[in-house]
Parts: structure tokens; C-alpha cells; sequence
């Protein structure tokens, strides 16, 4: 077993998240949705980026999420691929975001709810799963590098509506850094990790869910 924690992978602060975010729509990421033909040279970083994420097999840490009204959130997340996820909220939130390999869950414990959606239909089939080829310009729709950070934005088309999801990486480590889910409506939901370990055993008991929960839908 390798354990690797992610070098300069501290506590995003909001302005630190935000300056970040606004280097990555400086350099066009937001321009434009035609598909880009890739340079060498940046066929050849997708490729490091692609073999080095798809050899992450197990991850956790932390997280902290900015919702598309400026809303803040925290808490720990666990990852397992293929197909499983569990992102626990820190109070006063209550919720945890559940997927088994087929199903999300988005649980509220503070109101006992619990909404399910087909993982093949979520943006992130594309965190989970077992291989995901980013030197594809079928799924990479555009590609940004700046000093510090590459930017991918990848397709996102299905049932629950038309999207983006954009992944961030640490241009030097090739470390996901962060990841936006961008709604059919344009509205951004914002996810920074820090404090992240690779290749530790992932508990299996933290991506059960429980279908029998009352108002389950």
C-alpha cells in the first residue's frame, strides 16, 4: 500500500478559492462551447494527467464547497474506484452525498430525505470512474493551462440536462485540485479538496445506502 499525501494541498481560504477560480475564466475557460483541437504538447500533459488520474484507485480528505449563491459548506470525503464516493458534511449541514457504484444519494438527515440519481447520469461518472480517457477531445471539451493549475472542462449531456463539469489540476504535481459542476441553468456549485491522501485502504461500510429510508426517491 502507498499512502501519498498531496503536496501544497492546504485549506483553500475563499479568497485563495475565488482568486483561483478567476485565473481560470481570465484564461477563457468559460469562453465558448466548440471543441478544441489539442497542440502535442498539450496532447502530451493530458496524457500524464489521464494515466496519473486514472492510477488513483482510493482517495480521502477534506473538502469545502461554495454553492452558486456563495453559500459554505465543509467536511471529509472518501473515494473508491470504481463508481464510489461519500462526502460527509460538517454542522450545522446535515447531509451526506452517497454513491454505491450505481446510485447517488443526497441524504438530509435534518429533514430525513433522501433523493437518488443513476450515477451514469451525474458529472460524477467522470470522478468515478475506472478509466477515463482525458486525452479525448470527444470528453475533454476544452483545455486551459496557467502558470500554477491545468483546467479541463469536460462534456455533460444527459437526461437530468445539459452541463459542464470542470476539473482542475496542480499543473506541477498533476494533483486534482479542484472540480465545478455547472447546471444546465449556468449555476455553479464549487469543490476545493486539501489534506488529501491516496492509495489508503477505503472502508467499505461509508458507501452503503440505505433505499429503505422513508421519502427515499
Amino acid at each position: 500500500m502507498t499512502i501519498v499525501t498531496l503536496a501544497g494541498a492546504a485549506r483553500p481560504t475563499r479568497r485563495t478559492f475565488f482568486a483561483t477560480m478567476a485565473g481560470v475564466a481570465a484564461a477563457g475557460m468559460f469562453a465558448g462551447p466548440a471543441f478544441a483541437a489539442f497542440s502535442a504538447q498539450q496532447a502530451a500533459t493530458l496524457k500524464k494527467i489521464s494515466d496519473s488520474f486514472n492510477a488513483i484507485r482510493t482517495m480521502q480528505g477534506r473538502f469545502i464547497q461554495y454553492g452558486p449563491n456563495g453559500e459554505e459548506s465543509e467536511g471529509v470525503f472518501f473515494i473508491s474506484k470504481p463508481g464510489k464516493l461519500r462526502f460527509h458534511y460538517s454542522p450545522p449541514v446535515k447531509m451526506d452525498v452517497i454513491c454505491d457504484g450505481n446510485q447517488v444519494s443526497v441524504l438530509d438527515a435534518k429533514v430525513m430525505t433522501q433523493d437518488l440519481y443513476p450515477l451514469s447520469k451525474t458529472p460524477l461518472r467522470y470522478l468515478l470512474s475506472d478509466g477515463v480517457d482525458l486525452t479525448s477531445a470527444n470528453i475533454v471539451r476544452q483545455m486551459t493551462e496557467e502558470q500554477d493549475l491545468v483546467a479541463l472542462v469536460l462534456t455533460q449531456s444527459s437526461s437530468l440536462g445539459d452541463g459542464s463539469l470542470k476539473l482542475i489540476f496542480d499543473s506541477r504535481t498533476l494533483a486534482l485540485r479542484q472540480w465545478v459542476v455547472t447546471d444546465s441553468q449556468g449555476l455553479d456549485t464549487s469543490v476545493a479538496i486539501y489534506d488529501v491522501e491516496t492509495g489508503k485502504p477505503a472502508d467499505p461500510k461509508n458507501f452503503k445506502i440505505n433505499y429503505y429510508l422513508p421519502n427515499s426517491k
